[in-house]
């Protein structure tokens, strides 16, 4: 089984998360594109192996190679029954945002946001690097380094769409004082990866939020659904918005020729259960982390509780000592509504998650003994998933499902990396 040399090799073998990290260290020979039917993807400025070895040395911090925690022992102060299966977990809350505007634009209970606000207005932190759409094409993304408030209420609300979050992190390397990341998972373990190798970009992170995931449907995903939504032509979209507005909220998306007030809807079942999830990236199914486990702060939705009118709720994972300081400070000033909960509750509210990360050990041991190329997942344990939470058809399904994939997803053959609705290459806008 051969390995990666360079990241434009984790993109052609299909492993590429699209998180832009590779970007943001090699931002003279790296930029990222949008294609259509797989994600954000790196493509060369200059010609592979004619830069100065930036998109080489990119590699030790791709997480589409690799994701690793330092030990798979718990910590003094962690939560050891959740170690094994959900990372370092030091605290649980659930609860929402204070401020009713940020809660009810929000996926869930929009902690996130709120969490972000507080420690810009009161943490000092200069500002918090996310996505939001593109204002010319509102089914695309863009990063941006948002300074307020209003504008986290703007970008509020899940973005099922190919981002990369970690391809601006010069924005926060280069801002007044610290910032807040927000992002996947993945983008989240690059960003850690990174901070590694950039000493100057570990001293502006001033803390790391991850959003649960599930997997990041390509840009082919949110047109199909445009299309079930009415919207012939995209380029008359003039919005898109996924989930939000109540819990879990709708897809909407209106166009330039709609009445006022008017948005043609899905459900989020619709939505997401039968269209977006079938075009998730390959690399979302060998993924091993759905909840941050490498973030400060995590967040996620208790789909414990049953859905309907609720302004929304979130569950809240303080992961770091940091996290537990933050989260507990933006309570006292009023910031977050939230309440401790037991750690019961975190497998009580993503309860495929388990099923899920001992699929990922069936598929890549198939792959594996297929002679293809896998992420190397280090103290994440996944065969222990595999052996005591799948049933045999679910491991029937993990490993004879994957044989068919390899034909079915072509994984033998190299990506074709086109760009779709591509846009000049300018490192100076900030979004």
């Amino acid at each position: 089984m051969s390995r990666p040399r360079t990241v434009h090799d984790v993109a052609e073998h299909k492993l590429c998360t699209g998180c832009g990290v590779c970007a943001y260290l090699a931002p003279d020979e790296i930029r990222m594109v949008d294609v259509l039917d797989q994600g954000r993807r790196p493509i060369p400025i200059t010609p592979v192996g004619g830069g100065t070895g930036g998109a080489a040395a990119a590699l030790a911090c791709c997480p589409g190679v690799k994701l690793e925690h330092e030990t798979g022992a718990p910590a003094p102060g962690e939560i050891p029954e959740l170690r094994a299966a959900w990372g370092p977990v030091r605290k649980i809350w659930e609860g929402y945002a204070a401020d009713p505007e940020i809660r009810f634009a929000g996926s869930s209970g929009g902690v996130a946001t709120a969490l972000a606000a507080y420690c810009l207005e009161r943490e000092g932190m200069t500002g918090a690097l996310h996505i939001g759409a593109r204002a010319d094409v509102p089914y695309l993304n863009e990063t941006r380094l948002s300074r307020g408030r209003d504008e986290l209420l703007a970008a509020a609300g899940s973005r099922y769409a190919p981002a990369s979050p970690a391809d601006r992190l010069d924005l926060i390397e280069s801002a007044e004082s610290p910032c807040v990341f927000i992002g996947k998972p993945c983008d989240v373990a690059a960003v850690r990866m990174a901070r590694r190798v950039r000493p100057a970009l570990d001293a502006k992170v001033g803390l790391t939020i991850a959003v649960f995931c599930a997997g990041t449907p390509s840009t082919a995903g949110t047109l199909e659904m445009m299309r079930q939504l009415g919207v012939t032509d995209p380029d008359r979209a003039e919005s898109v918005h996924y989930r939000g507005n109540g819990w879990p909220g709708l897809a909407r998306t209106r166009t330039v020729d709609d009445p006022p007030g008017e948005s043609r809807t899905l459900t989020y079942e619709q939505s997401w259960g039968d269209i977006l999830q079938k075009h998730r990236q390959w690399r979302c199914y060998l993924c091993a982390d759905h909840t941050g486990e490498f973030a400060d702060v995590a967040v996620g939705d208790p789909w414990y509780r049953p859905t309907g009118d609720d302004p929304g709720r979130s569950l809240v994972l303080a992961r770091t000592e940091r996290g537990v300081r933050l989260i507990e400070a933006a309570i006292a000033a009023g910031a977050l509504v939230l309440e401790p909960v037991a750690a019961r509750i975190l497998p009580a509210s993503q309860p495929n998650l388990l099923r899920a990360r001992g699929a990922v050990w069936g598929r890549m041991s198939t792959l594996r003994a297929a002679g293809l190329m896998t992420p190397r997942l280090r103290r994440l344990p996944m065969a222990r998933m595999w052996f005591r939470h799948l049933s045999t058809r679910e491991k029937l399904q993990s490993t004879v499902g994957t044989v068919r994939r390899i034909r079915r997803k072509r994984l033998r053959e190299p990506a074709v990396l086109t760009p779709y609705r591509d846009t000049p290459y300018d490192r100076s806008v900030s979004g």
